[in-house]
């Protein structure tokens, strides 16, 4: 009896951390570009991932909650938080996510250059963030939050205004323009 119960301890154990989510940490010792410090947590039981990048002033955490359909990015530097719709056809689904964040463990940047996408940012304050779902209303909480719209097809050398800029994993730089981010 004492054996089986060991067992089924030890397998749920095994089990529960993959089926929830888990970390994986993306290092940049020499601080190229100005990247610092990744991790990715995942959590599919929720539907949510988590990116924090850690640089100093200029770190920066996102959230995109795949069953919400928004993500969330909160900023540092700027004591801000912007929320926007996940771009589906560009971002990486949660599954595709995992495995790109395990593919790029450990590694540096090189290859292809990362997918880009370009937001411009509201610039007044969101009053309600519960439209946004739970996981992004206790983010942004507390701290000014915009909304942002995709700028399709637009291109950085051409945007005029100062963005700040994420860049995910080295395969998905988002971009960050308007009033809000400026210094």
């Amino acid at each position: 009896m004492k054996i089986t119960m060991i067992f089924v301890g030890l397998l749920g154990l095994i089990l529960i951390p993959g089926l929830s989510g888990y970390n994986i940490i993306i290092n940049d010792d020499n601080n190229a570009n100005g990247s610092g410090h990744q991790s990715v947590t995942i959590n599919n039981e929720h539907n949510v991932a988590n990116v924090d990048n850690n640089n100093g002033w200029n770190s920066w955490n996102t959230l995109w909650d795949y069953q919400m359909g928004f993500a969330a990015t909160r900023l540092f530097a700027k004591k801000a938080c912007i929320v926007h719709a996940l771009n589906k056809d560009t971002m990486p689904s949660i599954e595709a996510l995992d495995a790109l964040a395990k593919e790029k463990k450990g590694k540096a940047p090189g290859g292809s250059p990362p997918k880009g996408l370009i937001y411009s940012t509201n610039p007044d304050t969101v009053d309600d963030l519960s439209q946004f779902g739970n996981n992004v209303a206790r983010m942004c909480q507390g701290i000014p939050t915009y909304r942002a719209e995709e700028i399709p097809d637009a291109n950085l050398f051409y945007y005029s205004g100062k963005c700040f800029n994420t860049n995910v994993l080295w395969i998905l730089n988002i971009s960050y323009c308007g009033k809000t981010v400026e210094d």
